[in-house]
């Protein structure tokens, strides 16, 4: 599940303008070992999900882990093509679970149902670099809105195959790209998504500092096809002042056998649209957000084999999606960064988003919501810098069952991270 894709879109957008100087990227390599990097990221995450009502299953899951998440980014040897190697080593280590407690997708099961005590998985890819042009071919993390693979528990997903990043004209990044495997989070298989292949194009285009827009395509063999278009719009008013609007928009049709999810060998027809709008208002340390979202026509909005983050809509959030067939759900959301009342790294943000006329296959009139508090704290100096500390919790009901036949689900996740900087 994804939250506002804002933050992604603004950096896609900044890419594409910080190319102003005449020389390219690879007219500046530095060279193979003097540009390269090296991090770990340290991740301990608690998470607990109470069913609370749900006599006909398990009632509780809670897991806690410590992860490890190390990536090597080499530089580019210098000359017209350059040519360099990254890198990705993950490590997950249960600290808590039991077998009445597991299936928070933190860590793979054994067969007995019992969340192992370990799990390890990585890659490496190779990269080609000419003027501003990359080619990476091999294990990578993405992050486009038809194909961006998931980082909600304590490892992420790992895709392969080959993607090219070209910034060679002003104002505009393109992506074009085939993969042909990924690894879930929870589990180190590289057939675990049953992805085939997925062939991926688009681009983003900043008309001006504050307006872009973007337009992918993808298609997923034996899945669908999609396409997917953005416009992202910030409107400053005054000093402290300004209004961000956001436009997501998906097309899905079932292609070849049509199967909908990876983990379920069934066909669906899908046949729809999807599209969210969204409306923030920035005041000094105070924003305010509406959202609108929609799903019309066959199926709810389908994704997962594509990635666990391919869903840029304003509604999905910690828990629920809000992309079942025919849903019309609304979000009113407020945040509050502390740093303007002399608390630098504290913020906090609340959300409730509400949705009805889910078409289910037992309703056609499903009804759910959700609530969201969310803290977090990041130490700004000293020895400890960057450490942070973050609390999510999410109250979800639904009468009619809307998610999984879940009716009433409470959930915390407590999340400490601490990036490394090694090179």
């Amino acid at each position: 599940m994804r939250v506002m894709k804002w933050s992604i879109i603004a950096l896609a957008v900044a890419a594409g303008t910080s190319q102003l100087a005449m020389a390219s990227s690879q007219d500046e390599s530095k060279g193979f070992v003097e540009d390269s990097a090296l991090n770990v990221k340290l991740r301990n995450l608690y998470f607990s999900r109470d069913f609370r009502n749900n006599d006909s299953g398990q009632s509780r899951r809670e897991e806690w882990g410590q992860g490890f998440i190390g990536t090597f980014e080499s530089g580019f040897t210098q000359g017209t093509i350059g040519v360099g190697v990254d890198a990705i080593g993950l490590l997950g280590l249960k600290l808590d679970s039991g077998k009445g407690t597991a299936g928070t997708d933190l860590f793979p099961l054994d067969s007995d149902g019992r969340a192992q005590d370990d799990y390890s998985k990585g890659g490496a890819a190779v990269k080609f670099r000419i003027s501003d042009t990359v080619l990476k071919v091999g294990d990578q993390f993405t992050a486009l809105p038809v194909f961006a693979t998931d980082d909600s528990r304590l490892l992420p997903e790992i895709a392969q195959g080959a993607l090219i990043t070209s910034k060679d004209i002003k104002n505009l990044t393109l992506h074009a790209g085939r993969f042909t495997s990924l690894v879930n989070q929870q589990e180190t298989n590289h057939d675990s998504a049953h992805l085939t292949s997925a062939d991926v194009f688009g681009g983003t285009y900043a008309f001006t500092d504050t307006l872009s827009t973007s337009l992918y395509y993808s298609k997923v063999e034996d899945y669908w096809r999609k396409y997917y278009a953005n416009l992202n719009w910030a409107l400053p008013i005054s000093e402290g002042q300004g209004l961000v609007f956001d436009l997501n928009f998906y097309d899905t049709k079932s292609d070849g056998r049509g199967l909908q999810r990876a983990e379920n060998d069934g066909t669906t027809k899908l046949d729809n649209k999807a599209y969210s709008l969204s409306a923030a208002y920035n005041l000094g340390a105070h924003t305010f957000t509406l959202a609108y979202q929609a799903v019309t026509g066959d199926g709810d909005y389908g994704y997962g084999v594509d990635g666990g983050g391919t869903i840029f809509l304003a509604n999905s959030v910690q828990r629920s999606d809000f992309n079942a067939e025919d849903e019309k759900s609304w979000q009113a959301r407020y945040d509050l960064n502390m740093a303007t009342y002399g608390v630098p790294g504290l913020s906090f943000m609340a959300r409730y988003i509400t949705g009805d006329d889910a078409n289910t296959g037992t309703t056609n009139n499903g009804k759910e919501w959700e609530r969201n508090l969310e803290a977090k704290y990041v130490l700004q100096e000293g020895p400890a810098k960057d450490l942070s500390f973050r609390v999510r919790q999410a109250t979800y009901r639904s009468a009619d069952g809307v998610y999984y036949g879940s009716p009433s689900i409470d959930e915390v996740r407590v999340i400490v991270e601490y990036p490394l900087s090694i090179l």
